[in-house]
């Protein structure tokens, strides 16, 4: 059976943060510069080289939570808020940097910039197979479609192979 979610986009945008993590690294974007939500959001797209980009659900409730907490600031400011790190949100930094810096690693680990790269050259290719058995399928024949599964079932077993090496 057909498992939508197995060729979701959301599998090569995927997050490396845990529960609670994203504060810190919204903290530590709006410590190097005032922000808003969007400009962070497009931050941290930048910094995953267009692997991840964090839903408005997840960055706007941050910054509340880093508001309520005392850690930022907000000011209106042509119409956005843009948000200011705040003395007791840089102690808090500096007193969890250890937490802070892990996140960071963790950041580079999943987003290496030396494999970036090739890790898009490879999605690229699975979305252009995607979209050409979206555009093809329906309308192939039995045959060819069993040709097709052929193909792609030693394709999957070959890949499995790589990886497992």
């Amino acid at each position: 059976m057909y498992d939508r979610r197995r060729f979701h986009r959301r599998a090569w945008r995927d997050s490396p943060f845990q529960k609670g993590d994203l504060k810190y690294v919204v903290l530590d974007l709006i410590s190097d510069k005032p922000r808003y939500g969007y400009e962070i959001i497009r931050a941290l797209e930048e910094r995953s080289y267009g692997f991840y980009t964090p839903s408005p659900g997840a960055v706007y409730p941050a910054l509340q939570m880093l508001e309520e907490m005392g850690y930022a600031t907000a000011v209106e400011q042509d119409g956005k808020k843009v948000y200011t790190i705040t003395e007791e949100g840089r102690r808090f930094l500096t007193e969890r940097k250890g937490f802070a810096d892990e996140v960071k690693r963790q950041m580079k680990r999943y987003w290496d910039p030396e494999t970036a790269r090739a890790v898009s050259e490879v999605a690229g290719e699975f979305g252009r197979l995607g979209r050409l058995m979206r555009r093809r399928l329906r309308s192939m024949e039995p045959e060819r479609m069993q040709r097709v599964l052929d193909v792609a079932s030693r394709a999957c077993r070959e890949i499995e192979a790589i990886l497992d090496e």
